[in-house]
C-alpha cells in the first residue's frame, strides 16, 4: 500500500535559492529510486521552509532510500543550509474516504 510522506525543512533564508538548486539535482535521483512514485516540492518563502510531499510504494522503500542518502553524504552536506529541525511525517493513504 502506498504511503505519503512529508518532510519540512527550515532553510537559512540567505541560502534558500542555492539550496533549491541542490535539491533540484538531488531529486532526479530520488524520483528514480526504487519505490518512489512521486515527489513534489513546495516552498514557503516568507518563512524559508521547503516541504517535500513524497509518495512511496511502502515505508520500507522510503527508509531504504533515506539510508542510501545517508551513505552518499547528501544529508550531511545539506546540514549547513538548515535553520532548525526537520519535521518528517508518514501518512497512510485513504483514497476511499
Amino acid at each position: 500500500m502506498s504511503v505519503m510522506i512529508t518532510l519540512e525543512m527550515p532553510i537559512k533564508s540567505e541560502k534558500l535559492e542555492e539550496y533549491l538548486g541542490i535539491m533540484k539535482q538531488a531529486l532526479v535521483d530520488t524520483r528514480n529510486y526504487k519505490g518512489c512514485e512521486s515527489v513534489e516540492t513546495y516552498v514557503e518563502k516568507e518563512k524559508s521552509v521547503v516541504c517535500l510531499v513524497e509518495r512511496w510504494n511502502s515505508v520500507e522503500d522510503q527508509k531504504a532510500y533515506m539510508a542510501w542518502r545517508m551513505e552518499t553524504g547528501l544529508l550531511e552536506a545539506l546540514g549547513p543550509y538548515l535553520d532548525g529541525e526537520l519535521v518528517n511525517r508518514f501518512f497512510d493513504i485513504h483514497a476511499d474516504v
